[in-house]
């Protein structure tokens, strides 16, 4: 409670007394607004993108801290640049078109003009795109004499490491699920488990009687955030298929990362049934029972495929993938790679429970008519 007046003190101070000389901090919905902005125009340029995020040491601290902060920002950020709330404790700076190094830059100048008697922010930088080539990083810790941190390692101006560690931005971009969506997720995942035991039970005969190996397939695949989990479904091909796949590469007949192909030499002949009726993807409701998935959503695609998707399709992980989408509704195997990423894109901004019971509805006749279905 304490800490929660101080905050509020210091938002009607530094948010809204711009005639004190302090910058006007945007509000957090409008903040995470200019991120998204500047994300899709580095997906167009290319160029780099930063956040550096500023937090209070201690709650008492906050005061201090934060308005020493404002009237630093005011002096050295660009024109281009936007500071806001990210929360009631946190301060982001969006620096488009910097390099996480160059928003390490500016955080150790930052930190370096807080004398002794004020102590500085906690400083966190995320980059984008950041990359398969880094994962993550413990947020930097300031000393005592306003240097920041990274583990034992000093990084102020004068005595900077090559490489300096960087959140990726995207989990910035990371979707909660509304409730209604999870409890249509339990409700029909638990119904559709029970209602058709028989046929996960003739489907599993069937499977183990037409090639050697186990019944389910099991693949990690990218979940919300890119986060990985282990996905389920009724083996179709042999049981090392994936032993063949790197020889098989030069025959896909999907554009961009996805891997598909119309008559694959590794599918079974139940296999074929399975997957031009869909049955093989009965097991993904456990998948989604769990929280892996959810009934609707962006169909989630094997780790190695998402690494080599371009920036702009990872847009799709910002929701928990789904057993059906507007891609399965629409064509499926028909369509570009590209044209299915803003399929997904089209359902994440439109997310409703009209629009999930609508795709659920429009799967049935979907799958009978086996369009596109491979």
């Amino acid at each position: 409670m304490f800490f929660t007046k101080i905050v509020m003190g210091v938002r009607k101070l530094a948010g809204l007394c711009s005639g004190n000389g302090l910058p006007m901090f945007q509000p957090a919905d409008k903040l995470r607004c200019t991120l998204e902005r500047e994300r899709a125009r580095a997906d167009r340029t290319g160029d780099n993108l930063s956040l550096l995020t500023f937090a209070p040491r201690r709650p008492e601290d906050a005061h201090t801290t934060l308005t020493f902060l404002a009237r630093i920002l005011r002096a050295r950020l660009r024109a281009t640049d936007e500071s806001g709330w990210l929360d009631n404790c946190q301060i982001g700076v969006v620096l488009p078109n910097t390099t996480a190094q160059g928003a390490w830059k500016l955080a150790d100048d930052i930190c370096l003009e807080y004398s002794d008697d004020i102590s500085p922010p906690v400083c966190t930088v995320y980059s984008y795109p950041s990359g398969r080539r880094t994962t993550g990083a413990t947020p930097v810790q300031p000393t005592s004499n306003g240097v920041a941190r990274s583990g034992d390692r000093a990084t102020s101006a004068d005595h900077a490491t090559p490489a300096r560690p960087a959140l990726e931005l995207e989990t910035f971009f990371v979707q909660r699920m509304p409730v209604w969506k999870r409890m249509l997720d339990v409700m029909g995942a638990a119904a559709g488990l029970l209602v058709l035991l028989p046929v996960f039970a003739a489907v599993a005969v069937a499977v183990k009687l037409s090639s050697p190996g186990p019944i389910f397939f099991r693949q990690r695949r990218s979940g919300c955030g890119g986060r990985p989990f282990v996905m389920y479904k009724f083996r179709t091909m042999l049981a090392n298929a994936e032993a063949y796949k790197a020889a098989l590469l030069a025959f896909n007949e999907q554009d961009g990362p996805a891997f598909k192909i119309l008559e694959d030499p590794r599918v079974t002949s139940v296999g074929r049934i399975l997957r031009r009726t869909s049955l093989d993807e009965l097991p993904q409701l456990w998948n989604v029972l769990k929280g892996d998935m959810s009934l609707v959503g962006p169909r989630p695609l094997p780790c190695e495929e998402t690494n080599a998707c371009e920036s702009w399709h990872r847009r799709r992980l910002n929701v928990t993938p789904g057993l059906t989408c507007i891609w399965q509704v629409k064509g499926r195997s028909l369509v570009s790679f590209a044209e299915w990423v803003r399929m997904d894109l089209q359902y994440i901004r439109s997310l409703s429970m009209w629009q999930d019971v609508k795709l659920l509805l429009l799967t049935v006749p979907a799958v009978v008519s086996q369009k596109g279905a491979r």
